[in-house]
């Protein structure tokens, strides 16, 4: 089993509600930043991706039939090559509406990690706050330089991938156009609407949230 699909869109662009939209649609199960925290040993994994080491793609997604969500998101384009069969689609959602919904919880998480339980795998954190704030936002979690980043992923985005390998979607537009660009019946189901705010802070800070 290898990706059919790929996401290049960021955290808190709909990931979750895509994972379980593509799951719903056969390509289960589908990576995200989640997997990481069930299974501790892709943390080793991550980190050395993160450290820009060489690694294997094939063996953190043996099993996984779809990416969504960092850290996996973050090579998107090295994922596009490793996997020249799977469809990239990059999910986004209104800049602003992203922005808020990015500083009260991953911005947040990140700036409290130091509040973390102890027993709690603060290394994955760790790991993501290094993917994503260094590497990613470029050290620097203001709104100017965040959304800055925001446009050129999918800058680079629509630059890289071929039109007809990219599907450019907002969890807003429900099952159609995805359905369409997997070439797969629309499920006689509402589209998945998952991972608000304080589903977030019970999945990823061990029940820590602002002024816990």
């Amino acid at each position: 089993m290898s990706l059919s699909v790929i996401g290049a869109g960021f955290g808190r662009t709909g990931t979750m509600s895509l994972k379980k939209a593509l799951e719903t649609l056969g390509l289960s199960p589908c990576h995200h930043m989640e997997e990481v925290f069930k299974n501790p040993w892709q943390l080793l994994f991550w980190e050395r991706a993160a450290k820009g080491k060489k690694v294997d793609w094939s063996e953190v997604f043996q099993g996984y039939s779809a990416s969504v969500d960092w850290p996996s998101a973050h090579y998107w384009k090295e994922l596009a090559d490793f996997y020249p069969e799977a469809k990239v689609v990059l999910s986004v959602r209104p800049p602003e509406l992203w922005w808020e919904s990015f500083s009260a919880t991953i911005k947040t998480l990140l700036e409290v990690k130091g509040q973390i339980p102890e027993e709690y795998p603060r290394s994955v954190i760790d790991m993501a706050d290094n993917i994503i704030r260094e590497q990613t936002f470029g050290g620097s979690l203001e709104k100017e330089a965040v959304l800055a980043a925001f446009q050129q992923r999918i800058d680079d985005v629509k630059r890289t991938i071929s039109p007809e390998r990219l599907l450019i979607f907002e969890v807003t537009q429900g099952w159609q156009p995805l359905c369409e660009f997997l070439d797969v019946p629309v499920p006689d189901e509402p589209f998945p609407r998952t991972n608000a705010k304080v589903e977030f802070w019970d999945v990823f800070s061990g029940g820590v949230s602002p002024g816990s």
